[in-house]
């Protein structure tokens, strides 16, 4: 095992923390694609049950390849332990419902990810876990919200789509004076530019399937906190509920993590240079970015953010209809719901990751017919501005035909871009042979 100096930085650690290496000595994490382990002897089965003696059980409880991830996410985030997971909304999941029981009440900030949010709303009170929305940029509200029997308290920052930003040591402050824990979504920020638990978190989850990855390849989750919150509530949950990172994603991710500081500073430093262009367009309303003066909560992004955001929301004038054609005139910026990619990627949250919202609750969170949320990726920052001027200019004319000019047909027509199908086979269908 490679021991992680404590000098090491970021950088250092993406590429070495945790690395467990065989008798081979190879250069390249293993990746090891088993599901059980083989003993001496019957003892030593025992003792490895009982936790007598270190080693691997069974893959859905830990696995070698997964540890090395887990350890180098430790490393990054500054944590004593982790437990990954098959996917972003199983860390999340996992970290709410081990930390909570019936007769428990949780307060979570409202503007979450819809899943997220359905987890909190609708999930948790089918056990008993009562739960409170806030508004979580005024620390009041959360004050305000706090019961006898409030044990948690949950939040993204920034927040999906509209990237508000929660003051996450004031709400750690009040957590720790009722006896709660906090527990931070820091999926928007990255490990590298923002740490909760330095701030005063108890739980950070992320979904390792955006940047950590970052490439578009595989699912993932981690939730990392100290050994004690682990060992005491997430443990067992962990091990009985088998939410468990294949070792295959696991080798991916770390593999993701050897790239992260580079991808995520030329993500950054794109998405400043588009949201200010953004921002002096007459087709945009308005343009909400962590790294502009003119964001909300500026003075909180400055004390507790060491970068702006890979991400962008925005509001086109005119709507859905004039949303959509922006979105359908763009040629190299992809339109998916994925973020954190090496691809710049758009989404339209009301009709995709926050569709299953009311009109309400829509418009208490900022997400408006026109808002759209942009993923910044890797391509040359100069080309990714072309693309957004011209599919701008667009807007305006219509909706693209590239065959015949702009034509201006029903809004809900999909127009299909630059996707390709499987090729024909050459005998009818029976499977390759």
């Amino acid at each position: 095992m490679m021991t992680k100096k404590r000098d090491w930085k970021p950088q250092t650690a993406l590429v070495h923390a945790g690395t467990l290496r065989s008798g081979f000595g190879e250069t390249s994490e293993a990746m090891y694609l088993t599901q059980g382990y083989v003993y001496e002897t019957a003892q030593a089965a025992e003792a490895r049950f009982k936790g007598e003696e270190p080693g691997f059980i069974y893959s859905r409880y830990a696995n070698p390849t997964v540890d090395m991830f887990e350890k180098r996410m430790c490393a990054l985030e500054g944590a004593e332990d982790a437990r990954a997971t098959a996917s972003g909304m199983a860390a999340v999941t996992a970290a709410l419902l081990c930390s909570a029981k019936a007769g428990d009440h949780i307060v979570a900030a409202r503007a979450l990810f819809g899943s997220c949010r359905w987890v909190v709303e609708t999930l948790a009170p089918k056990y008993g876990i009562e739960a409170t929305l806030v508004d979580g940029t005024d620390i009041a509200n959360w004050e305000q919200a706090v019961k006898p029997n409030t044990k948690l308290f949950f939040l993204e920052s920034p927040t999906n789509p509209t990237l508000e930003v929660v003051d996450i040591a004031a709400v750690a402050a009040l957590a720790n004076s009722i006896g709660a824990r906090l527990i931070v979504d820091n999926v928007f920020a990255t490990p590298l530019q923002q740490k909760p638990l330095q701030l005063g978190a108890h739980i950070v989850v992320y979904s390792a399937t955006k940047h950590i990855d970052g490439q578009g390849r595989c699912l993932g989750g981690v939730i990392l906190s100290d050994k004690k919150w682990i060992d005491e509530n997430l443990h067992d949950y962990f091990r009985h509920t088998g939410p468990s990172l294949s070792p295959f994603n696991a080798w991916t991710l770390l593999k993701g993590l050897e790239t992260l500081p580079l991808r995520v500073r030329q993500q950054t430093e794109s998405a400043g240079r588009i949201a200010d262009f953004l921002a002096e367009r007459p087709q945009i309303a308005r343009v909400i970015y962590p790294g502009r003066a003119d964001h909300p909560q500026a003075a909180v992004v400055k004390k507790q953010m060491s970068g702006g955001s890979t991400l962008i929301c925005l509001d086109v004038k005119g709507g859905k209809q004039a949303a959509f054609a922006f979105q359908n005139a763009l040629d190299i910026v992809l339109i998916s719901n994925n973020l954190g990619d090496a691809k710049s990627l758009i989404t339209h949250p009301a009709t995709t990751t926050h569709k299953n919202l009311t009109d309400e609750a829509r418009a208490e969170l900022g997400i408006g017919p026109g808002t759209l949320r942009l993923s910044v990726g890797l391509e040359d920052t100069d080309d990714l501005l072309e693309d957004v001027e011209q599919a701008l200019r667009a807007a305006g004319q219509g909706w693209p035909n590239r065959a015949s000019g702009f034509v201006q047909p029903a809004p809900d027509v999909p127009v299909r871009r630059r996707t390709g199908s499987l090729p024909a086979p050459r005998r009818p269908w029976s499977g390759w042979s």
